[in-house]
Parts: structure tokens; C-alpha cells; sequence
């Protein structure tokens, strides 16, 4: 895997096969990647880990995805060094943010390359690491939120949402955008989370672990126009309950129960709803996301920041489930 003798060369981690969890990440030497027409090569300076990394690691995507060896990782932020053919919105020197395919990943190296139309410039007020936290966790956050309706200009209508594993990644995300589109905000996280998520600015918050959070009950008695479900091991009936009349469930990481509970909803012709969610963030959303940054109106919040070399600790931290937003590696 030594990178060949006429083409730079660069350092990555990478697994050669499905399971193993950290201990499978090996540092090697690569090839420095070429982009293509419609591409942009970025030296990495930040990238995060999110879940889906090492359910792919774990074989969820089994037998599509990944290819072996894979490099893993997808939410970069760097600057751009070359260019392919018919790039023009971007030159050399530019700093970037960008969603690499999540299925191929890429991003746990010195160098990728990545195509441009999910691509964003970042200002220089925000930090590579804030950046690299933001395009799969805060966009799929925002994503969720404006497909249940919110609005984030001033213009949506006030309603209940609850957001679940409201501590995590995308959850302390939701959390922020759902209070700056002016919705009332219920959230679920562990006990040591309930001040973190308050200052967030939930309105109640529950412990999941008591009998009040288990029954996702909110405090003041409303029910729930929306949930932006972060987490797993929710049985649709105790969301049900909760639910006002029309109200959806947005499922963000949907297995093969939530397709079954989506077809039984249809053929019921049940007013509520739940709604597998796979998230498409472009250039538009991420513009707008890193430009509330700026403006202090998002704030990431990061678990921990880890060397390159330290990637692996980083990997069995996320693995472990109880981070505090986003964990991040600094390239």
C-alpha cells in the first residue's frame, strides 16, 4: 500500500475489513488522490466522526459498502490545493467545508478530493474544527427541522418539537436551529447532559432514563407536532401517544422497523406519521449553517479534539455512544 515512487504520497488510517472497532485502523501510505473533472484536492486540516463511520466499519452497509481498504470519515474541512477541470467557484488557498460521500469516506487522510456541489467556503471567524463538525450532524439537523416545516427566516409558525439524544451530535445541533426557527423545544438526554441541553436552549428537558423521560411525556402537558428522533430503541407506540394530531416523526437512523411502521401508517391512512429520513445537504444549506456560526447564533460544541495519530482513541470514543457533541481530529 506504499504510495508508488512517481506520485506523492501521503499518510492515512485505514481498516481492511468489516468489525474490529478501533484496533483496525492502521496509519499507511497512500497515494496523494488527482482530482477529476468537477473536483476540487483539499489538504485536511479537521474531520469528524460521525456515527454512520463505524456502522460501516460494523457492516450495515454490507455487501455494497465500503471498498477495502477503506479510508474512513466524510465531514473535512482544509484548504483547497488544485483544482480539476471546469472548477471555476473555487481556487487554491481557498478554506472549505465539505460532506464527502459517507459511503466511500476518504476524510482520515492529508489529502482527498471531493466534488463541489456540496461544497462551502468558510470564513476565517470559524475554526477548521468548528467547521469540520458542522456538514453531516448540523445539516442533517436542519434538514429534519425544515421538512417538518420550520422556518428559519422569521416567517414559520410556532409548534412543539421533541428531539431525542438532545446531547449529541446532531441532536445539540436541533436543539440550537429549532429555538432560532422559534419553536418549543422538549429534549431527551442522560442525567449529566440536563444543564448542557438547557443552555442549548431547551424549554423541558427529560432524563431518558427516568420513568417521565422513558414515557417521552412533556412536563407542561403538550404535545408533540414533531420529533426529530436522534437515537434508537424508541417503540413507535410510546411516540404515538405523544403525538398531536398530525404530528411526524422524523427517524433519522431508520432500520427495518421504521419501514414497516411507515407502510402500516399508509395503508391506516393515520394522520401521524413516521418518516424514514435520509438527509441531502448542498451548498446552499452548509452557506447558510457555517454563516450562523459566524454570527454566534450556532455554536458546536465539541466532545474532543485528537492529534491524527491519536485517531483511533477518537474512533473508540464515538463508538462508546456518550459523547457530548461532536469529537473531532485535527489533521
Amino acid at each position: 500500500m506504499a504510495g508508488n515512487s512517481n506520485s506523492k504520497s501521503m499518510h492515512a488510517f485505514c481498516y481492511e475489513g468489516y468489525g474490529g472497532g478501533a484496533a483496525a485502523l492502521k496509519k499507511v501510505e497512500i497515494p496523494v488522490p488527482t482530482p477529476k473533472k468537477g473536483e476540487i484536492l483539499i489538504k485536511v486540516e479537521a474531520v469528524s466522526i460521525n456515527r454512520v463511520d463505524w456502522k460501516i466499519q460494523k457492516g450495515v452497509m454490507r455487501p455494497l459498502y465500503p471498498k477495502f481498504p477503506c479510508v474512513p470519515l466524510s465531514d473535512v474541512a482544509g484548504e483547497v490545493v488544485n483544482i480539476g477541470a471546469g472548477v471555476n467557484d473555487f481556487q487554491p488557498g481557498d478554506k472549505i467545508l465539505t460532506p464527502l460521500d459517507f459511503k466511500v469516506g476518504g476524510g482520515l487522510a492529508e489529502y482527498t478530493v471531493a466534488p463541489t456541489n456540496r461544497m462551502a467556503k468558510r470564513p476565517h471567524e470559524v475554526s477548521a474544527i468548528e467547521a469540520a463538525s458542522l456538514p453531516m450532524a448540523a445539516g442533517t439537523a436542519f434538514k429534519a427541522l425544515e421538512s417538518v416545516g420550520a422556518k428559519f427566516d422569521g416567517t414559520g409558525k410556532p409548534f412543539n418539537v421533541l428531539i431525542t439524544a438532545a446531547s449529541g451530535g446532531v441532536g445539540h445541533f436541533a436543539v440550537q436551529l429549532a429555538k432560532l426557527a422559534g419553536l418549543h423545544v422538549t429534549a431527551t438526554c442522560g442525567a449529566r447532559n440536563i444543564d448542557f441541553v438547557k443552555s442549548l436552549g431547551a424549554d423541558e428537558v427529560l432524563d431518558y432514563k427516568t420513568p417521565e423521560g422513558e414515557s417521552l411525556k412533556s412536563p407542561s402537558g403538550k404535545k408533540y407536532d414533531a420529533v426529530v428522533h436522534c437515537t434508537v430503541g424508541i417503540a413507535w407506540s410510546v411516540f404515538e401517544k405523544n403525538l398531536s394530531e398530525k404530528g411526524k416523526v422524523i427517524d433519522l437512523t431508520p432500520g427495518f422497523s421504521s419501514f414497516v411502521t411507515l407502510a402500516l401508517k399508509k395503508i391506516t391512512f393515520s394522520k401521524k406519521q413516521l418518516v424514514p429520513f435520509f438527509s441531502n445537504i448542498g451548498s446552499k444549506d452548509l452557506e447558510f449553517l457555517v454563516g450562523l456560526v459566524k454570527d454566534g447564533k450556532l455554536k458546536p460544541v465539541i466532545d474532543s479534539k485528537h492529534p491524527f495519530d491519536k485517531a483511533p482513541e477518537a474512533w473508540a470514543k464515538s463508538m462508546e455512544g456518550h459523547a457530548t457533541g461532536k469529537i473531532v481530529i485535527e489533521i
